[in-house]
C-alpha cells in the first residue's frame, strides 16, 4: 500500500506542475523568478520596441520588430531560453545628416534554475546564466560574444501585490566590437493586480557599464501593463524614461506572450 501511495504521488506531481499559473517574463525591465512547468513552452514576442535619445544637437533612435524569446520547461525547476531579434534599425541625426543601419540582431541562450518556489508563490528565487551570440552584423549586432548571470527574487506581499528585484553581472561586449568589460546593475519593482486579468508594474533600474570607450551609469523608471486574455495568453504595453544624461530619454514597447 505504501509503495502504491508513493507511486501515485509521483505520477501526480507533473500534473500539479502543469497547473501552475502562467508567468511570462514580459513586459517588465526585470525578470520574474518563476519558471515554466516541465513540458510547457512560452513564446514571448516584442511586436515593436522603440527607443529615442537626444543629445547636444544630435538624436538617435532604435526600432526593433519581432524580438522573440522561447522558454521551454525542462524540469519542475529548470527552463531553457532562446531569445533573438530578427530586425533592428538604428538612426543617428547630427547637423542635418542622417546615418541609418538595419539588420539582424544577436541571439541569447540561457538556463533559468529555480532555487525556491518555481511557481513564483511567496518568496521565489532563481538564477539565470546566459551567453550572447553575435548572430547579426555589427551594427546593430555587438560583433562578439558576451555572458552574464541574473538573480531574480520576488516576494508576495499579498494576493494582489508582488515585490520584485533582479540583480545582474555581465561580461558585456565592448562597443568597439572586440573584447568584453564589466557591467552590473539591478531592477527593483512592484507588481499590482488591478483586476483578475490586468496588472500594472512600476520599476526603477540602475546599471553601470564600464565600456572602455563609453563608460556610463544609467538610471530609468518604467511603467507597464499586462492583460491576461486567457490562462495562456497575455498582451502588454509599457514605457520607460531616462533619469540621467547617460540613459536614453524615452522607450515605448508592446508585445504578446503565449503558453503552449
Amino acid at each position: 500500500m505504501r509503495l502504491a501511495v508513493i507511486a501515485t504521488a509521483g505520477l501526480a506531481t507533473p500534473c500539479l506542475a502543469q497547473d501552475r499559473d502562467y508567468c511570462p517574463e514580459r513586459p517588465g525591465l526585470g525578470t520574474p523568478a518563476c519558471t515554466i512547468a516541465p513540458g510547457r513552452v512560452s513564446v514571448e514576442t516584442g511586436l515593436a520596441d522603440w527607443t529615442r535619445d537626444d543629445g547636444d544637437g544630435t538624436r538617435s533612435d532604435t526600432l526593433m520588430f519581432g524580438t522573440t524569446g522561447v522558454r521551454l520547461g525542462l524540469t519542475d525547476r529548470v527552463e531553457a531560453q532562446v531569445t533573438w531579434s530578427p530586425f533592428v534599425r538604428q538612426r543617428d541625426r547630427k547637423a542635418g545628416k542622417v546615418d541609418a543601419t538595419a539588420g539582424v540582431g544577436d541571439a541569447r541562450l540561457g538556463l533559468k534554475a529555480s532555487l525556491r518556489a518555481p511557481d513564483g508563490e511567496g518568496l521565489s528565487i532563481a538564477v539565470l546564466p546566459y551567453v550572447g551570440l553575435p548572430i547579426g552584423r555589427r551594427p546593430p549586432g555587438n560583433g562578439t560574444w558576451s555572458t552574464g548571470v541574473l538573480v531574480p527574487v520576488t516576494y508576495d506581499l499579498s494576493e494582489a501585490v508582488n515585490l520584485q528585484f533582479t540583480s545582474e553581472v555581465d561580461a558585456a561586449a565592448n562597443s568597439g566590437g572586440r573584447g568584453r568589460h564589466l557591467a552590473y546593475g539591478g531592477v527593483a519593482g512592484i507588481d499590482i493586480d488591478l483586476t483578475r486579468s490586468v496588472d500594472v508594474e512600476l520599476e526603477l533600474a540602475v546599471a553601470r557599464d564600464d565600456d572602455p570607450v563609453e563608460p556610463a551609469t544609467m538610471t530609468q523608471a518604467a511603467l507597464s501593463f499586462g492583460w491576461k486574455a486567457g490562462p495562456d495568453l497575455q498582451f502588454d504595453i509599457g514605457g520607460a524614461t531616462g533619469l540621467n544624461d547617460d540613459t536614453p530619454d524615452a522607450r515605448i514597447y508592446a508585445g504578446i506572450a503565449r503558453r503552449f
